[in-house]
């Protein structure tokens, strides 16, 4: 009986590895679905929906596109340059793998082994994409993130849920928190690859902040703009398991893109096309994120909204190209304290400092607003931020030059209090500047002023001396 239950059992595994594996091959297709009339018809009426950075003052407009909503951004400044309905929470699908893999890099090396358990190779939809992959195999996490992010396997993103947060709920919590500190409002995490739930949502503005994370990282994006990978034989699969990117803007698919980095497809029956995308021209690095859009049109909307944003915007350094302000001006901000009086500013503005505009405006053009700050350790005195309307385009800190800043720290000041007694007050570790170049200045003036007066009252007095003696020898004759 013994024998004939483990005859069963190996049968019945037979079977649902013969299952996974035609499920795979359907799955991988996923982002070419081809959408029902109705589906069609109302990708076609999402078009007319309004397009929020047209309102934008003296901006581009952007494209009709049929994705419910989408969002581009400038990942140097996290400038909006595109927005459709960007704050609208809606399923992101396997997109949810962006923040997964991140957090997986951050928190592990590429040498560390993830064991598969029961609950990740059974966790997950039969339907979705997998790699077929054993209860108690093992697979190193570099060879995991390929799967994550170029196969989209689920059952990987489980396995690393449960290698990095102990468990799926633990990894969740960890997404959440990660998400938040992101600048993430309309974001809630319900598992580790984007299978569908209620309570696992997010926003095309918050999904762009996530990939700019990601695309910020080397490793992320080393392994994102992969097109092709195989994973070596394990401990319960002899075979290899060659694997191909999804994202079919890769140099060699049939949408390849000029300047593309890398992204993460995603796709389920309620989320529909979902897709992220990140390309670089000209020194300028774009996020793209369109949800709820019909086959092939994730691809075709990304495609021409980064065709609209490289060719409507630049990117400009601000510290080389702002004229209005002059910190070696005294208008501005006392900028020379050096007793020979030196040209070089205690000021400077940050070379790291950004704006992203449309070609057809000047940094000069653009409103700017000064918000000053208390010294702190990192020597911002105030931050430049330039806006074109409400929209925030790009800012700049002022700081402190790092070879100027001069300081006396009073060690121990004293006070009396109400009761007559002293005590020692800590230094609050202010810095004081001090202009030589004026107090030299105002010292001459004093003197010559001193000396003139001198001068003037010597005068008096000679001539008043002079007229007595004058007055006193005219006597003397009489």
């Amino acid at each position: 009986m013994k024998k004939i239950l483990n005859y069963a059992k190996k049968i019945i595994i037979c079977i649902l590895t013969i299952t996974m594996c035609l499920s795979s091959n359907i799955e991988v297709l996923a982002v070419d679905t081809i959408p029902s009339e109705i589906q069609a018809q109302e990708a076609l009426d999402r078009k007319s929906l309004p397009i929020e950075s047209n309102g934008f003052t003296d901006w581009p407009n952007g494209p009709a596109i049929g994705a419910q909503s989408a969002v581009v951004m400038d990942v140097k400044t996290g400038t909006i340059l595109y927005s459709k309905n960007p704050h609208d929470e809606l399923f992101p699908a396997s997109t949810t793998k962006l923040l997964t893999g991140l957090l997986v890099i951050e928190n592990t090396t590429m040498d560390e082994t993830v064991t598969f358990s029961s609950d990740a190779v059974w966790n997950i939809d039969r339907g979705s994409t997998h790699l077929s992959i054993d209860v108690g195999e093992e697979i190193s996490v570099e060879e995991a993130l390929y799967g994550l992010l170029l196969a989209s396997a689920n059952e990987v993103a489980y396995a690393l849920a449960e290698h990095v947060g102990g468990s799926m709920d633990g990894f969740v919590a960890m997404m959440n928190d990660r998400a938040a500190k992101l600048g993430c409002k309309n974001t809630h995490f319900a598992n580790s690859n984007g299978l569908p739930r209620e309570d696992h949502y997010t926003s095309a503005y918050d999904l762009a902040l996530i990939a700019r994370e990601c695309f910020a990282n080397e490793t992320f994006c080393k392994i994102a703009s992969t097109t092709k990978y195989t994973i070596s034989p394990t401990n319960k699969q002899p075979e290899e398991r060659p694997i191909s990117n999804h994202h079919k803007m890769l140099p060699g698919f049939k949408y390849e893109y000029e300047g593309f980095i890398g992204g993460k497809t995603g796709y389920t029956e309620v989320a529909r096309q979902t897709l992220v995308s990140c390309a670089e021209r000209n020194g300028m690095r774009l996020i793209c994120v369109v949800m709820k859009e019909e086959s092939p049109a994730q691809f075709t909307d990304t495609m021409e909204l980064f065709d609209y944003a490289f060719s409507s915007f630049q990117t400009v350094n601000i510290a080389d190209n702002e004229t209005r302000y002059d910190l070696n001006s005294d208008a501005f901000f006392k900028t020379k304290y050096d007793i020979l009086g030196s040209t070089r500013p205690i000021l400077t503005i940050n070379k790291s400092g950004y704006a992203v505009i449309p070609k057809s405006v000047k940094l000069s053009d653009i409103q700017t607003e000064i918000t000053y700050s208390d010294f702190a350790s990192d020597g911002h005195v105030a931050t430049l931020q330039y806006y074109m309307g409400t929209n925030p385009v790009g800012s700049a800190s002022i700081d402190y030059a790092t070879d100027e800043i001069k300081a006396f720290e009073f060690s121990t000041i004293t006070e009396l209090d109400t009761d007559e007694r002293t005590e020692s007050v800590t230094p609050d570790h202010k810095i004081i500047f001090i202009n030589v170049k004026d107090i030299v200045k105002y010292c001459v003036i004093i003197l010559a002023s001193v000396f003139i007066v001198s001068f003037i009252i010597d005068q008096l007095i000679r001539h008043i001396k002079s007229k007595r003696r004058n007055d006193r020898f005219k006597r003397i004759r009489r």
